[in-house]
């Protein structure tokens, strides 16, 4: 849920974090261009009141001329060639038939076209310029015009232009837009780490509580979870989840009790109702049919009480985990089994090696095995093999049981190990049908599990399967 989560979240981050940036780098791009454009209007209007009485063009009559009109002409020609030199800013000052006045460097002229020609024809209408269009970084091209009128008597009679190249101002904002830049990165990791913290703290109560249904699932009915961290939501579900598992223990715990006393509570009236019928059977005579067949199901009832104690007793017990050597266990229940194997002519053997480590409860995984070998044995022919072999795989140990009996189909391996179930072929055959039952119980407590599958051409294969490492 995390990797579907995360990913959420932070690109609905990065898109508000690029929804201010671009917006605040486009303001600080603007913000820098018309200081820029503030200065410049600044010089111009300067320069305007040094030409303000500067009347005379150059090239008219010397005689109308004044020593101190030459002297505010030098002046201006003076300021505007120093203020080219320090800053490299073209300025000039026009008369309104575009003739030149005063300009640095010599032979600039009026714009014809562009930007500067419409800040020059605002300026004769008396109007300061309107802003230049905004120069970004890249735009190398970029220059920004400024044109002021200089007015005489209320009449403009020049205009001050200044063409300003834009260099250190794209410079700046370039400066400007990386400190953004790393100010978005530095945010993003912020967010990045605080979604990380705001999805662990929303989904370690939802691990939790995975992890404890995968345990109550798995036979562990004491996993519950603790209800102290996460959402108030997620903390109710923890509490609704403990007692529903508190719940659903005790009413499986009332189960196994019952059966449990049930099945102990009925032993010793079937014992006694067995022991009167073996006292009929002595005044009646021998070879009595009823008799035998009453025996028989007495017996079978016997056998099925015994079964339902054990199989609740499997339910009930925790297991006892050891590292245990499977093969050398596996190999003594077939010697152990061997006596009653060649009593029915059946061939028993072992296949695997010596000895291969694994985690179980040597008594149950003893018991199962007892039970699969002894399924085994009921149902094969004579002068068949029935073969227990050991493996290792990887990170686990197998057990493999087989056989060359009838075999089951594939209806009756998905419902083989069901309580009572017995394939209807074989209903001649002693058993009460929860001796697989009993032996997955076992093995689930351990942690291992049971699998059935057919033994071509012809038999069942059982694989026990037992994990090598602890849990």
């Amino acid at each position: 849920m995390r990797t579907r989560l995360l990913p959420l979240l932070i690109v609905l981050m990065a898109a508000v974090l690029l929804a201010l940036g671009f917006p605040l780098g486009a303001s600080t791009a603007g913000v820098e261009q018309q200081r820029v454009v503030v200065d410049r209007i600044d010089d111009a209007a300067r320069f305007a009141s040094l030409a303000q009485f500067v009347t005379a063009r150059p090239a008219a009559d010397d005689r109308h001329k004044t020593p101190e009109e030459d002297e505010r002409r030098a002046t201006l020609r003076t300021e505007l060639a120093r203020y080219y030199s320090l800053y490299g800013i073209r300025a000039g000052v026009f008369y309104r038939d575009h003739s030149t006045m005063a300009a640095a460097p010599a032979g600039l002229s009026v714009p014809h076209d562009g930007e500067a020609a419409q800040a020059f024809s605002e300026a004769l209408a008396g109007r300061r310029s309107h802003d230049p269009h905004q120069i970004w970084p890249w735009d190398d091209a970029g220059r920004i015009p400024v044109a002021s009128p200089v007015i005489r008597d209320g009449d403009v009679v020049a205009v001050v232009v200044t063409d300003s190249p834009t260099g250190q101002m794209r410079a700046r904002i370039l400066r400007s837009w990386l400190l953004i830049a790393a100010g978005e990165c530095a945010a993003m990791l912020v967010a990045v780490g605080a979604a990380f913290r705001l999805t662990g703290w929303v989904l370690r109560p939802v691990r939790i509580l995975d992890t404890a249904s995968h345990d109550i699932a798995t036979g562990r009915m004491n996993a519950r979870v603790a209800a102290t961290a996460g959402p108030p939501e997620l903390r109710r579900l923890a509490r609704s989840f403990n007692e529903m598992a508190d719940h659903v223990e005790d009413v499986l715990e009332q189960q196994r009790a019952f059966v449990a006393d049930a099945s102990h509570q009925l032993r010793n009236p079937l014992s006694a109702l067995l022991l009167r019928i073996e006292l009929l059977a002595l005044e009646l005579p021998d070879g009595n049919a009823e008799i035998a067949a009453v025996r028989t199901e007495g017996r079978r009832l016997a056998r099925v009480l015994d079964d339902l104690l054990g199989l609740a007793l499997a339910e009930h017990t925790d297991a006892d985990l050891q590292l245990t050597d499977v093969a050398a266990l596996a190999a003594e229940r077939v010697d152990s089994w061997r006596p009653l194997a060649d009593a029915k002519g059946v061939r028993l053997g072992y296949e695997g090696p010596a000895a291969v480590t694994g985690w179980a409860d040597p008594i149950a995984l003893s018991s199962a095995l007892d039970a699969v070998v002894d399924n085994a044995l009921k149902f094969t022919p004579e002068d068949r093999p029935v073969t227990v072999g050991v493996a290792a795989d990887g990170d686990r140990v197998e057990i493999t049981v087989a056989d060359r009996g009838p075999g089951l189909n594939e209806d009756e391996l998905d419902r083989i190990g069901d309580r009572f179930w017995r394939s209807g072929r074989h209903q001649n055959v002693s058993g009460s049908g929860l001796g697989l039952s009993i032996t997955r119980a076992l093995l689930t407590a351990g942690g291992a599990t049971i699998a059935y599958a057919p033994h071509e051409p012809h038999g069942l294969k059982v694989t026990v399967t037992v994990p090598r490492s602890a849990p």
